[in-house]
């Protein structure tokens, strides 16, 4: 079958975008220029599956690899809404038409990934909606979607030594990035229970209960967190106390709303 003149264009752009986000350190900012006339060049072809019948397997094929990349390059440069809508593109090429076209390389890694993203945005509902679409088969036997599993199980449990130890145990470098998100959250959720129970706390003792291991890092968070940290070691700021004003407002509000549901109560009875 010959080609035609847009898919060949659009072909030749995809090579270019390849050639360079593959190299030991790409120039982002040209992929990013690269990826968005490579986009503009497949909207002259069947961009996405909404009827499978009138897209070519060529055509299917490099429009699903194009949004791969942009994927990961969201991911390169750290911006989780472009990865969102790259994920949202790429699960029709995958749960829907992928079988059809033979299985992407990249497929599994990227529904791990997608899944991970939504566990560091604490979307715990949405985590087991995706996964759900997910296969039997992918779910038990991929390190990719095992991996994310895991790191929701030990959520769970309040598991975070295990957490923090599988941060060293990822199954693609590209994962670091949103674990780093989660276990930056984690670390926030331990240093506010901290505050709350201690007025003091030794610096060993600090340091091992947010899990650092740089000196330099656990130096950096105390200045973030503003702490004072002496001889005697970090010493807490007093929690600030509620407004009396607003505890006032809670309780009348609170108050207000039982009487509603009581004088329905007696409407239904």
């Amino acid at each position: 079958m010959a080609v035609s003149e847009s898919f060949q264009k659009a072909l030749d752009l995809y090579k270019g975008l390849r050639s360079e986000f593959t190299k030991e350190k790409p120039d982002l900012t040209r992929c990013t220029q690269q990826l968005g006339d490579l986009k503009i060049a497949l909207t002259g072809l069947s961009f996405l599956p909404t009827n499978r019948s009138h897209q070519s397997e060529q055509e299917f094929v490099l429009a699903r690899d194009v949004l791969e990349i942009g994927a990961h390059l969201s991911i390169a440069k750290k911006d989780i809404p472009a990865f969102s809508r790259y994920m949202a593109q790429l699960k029709p090429y995958y749960l829907d038409y992928g079988n059809a076209q033979g299985i992407s390389p990249y497929k599994q890694q990227l529904l791990g990934l997608n899944l991970l993203c939504l566990l560091s945005q604490n979307r715990v509902a949405e985590f087991h909606t995706e996964l759900e679409r997910l296969s039997i088969h992918d779910i038990l036997n991929s390190v990719y979607i095992q991996h994310p599993i895991c790191i929701e199980q030990y959520l769970m449990e309040g598991n975070y030594n295990k957490l923090f130890l599988a941060k060293g145990n990822v199954p693609a470098k590209n994962y670091s990035f949103f674990m780093d998100i989660l276990l930056d959250t984690i670390r926030d959720e331990i240093a506010d229970c901290m505050e709350a129970s201690y007025t003091i706390i030794s610096v060993d003792e600090c340091k091992r209960m947010l899990y650092f291991e740089s000196a330099a890092s656990f130096r950096r968070y105390v200045l973030k967190r503003k702490w004072k940290q002496g001889p005697a070691g970090i010493t807490f700021l007093p929690p600030k106390a509620p407004e009396e004003g607003a505890a006032q407002l809670a309780s009348v509000e609170l108050a207000e709303q039982m009487l509603g549901y009581a004088r329905e109560l007696e409407m239904i009875i």
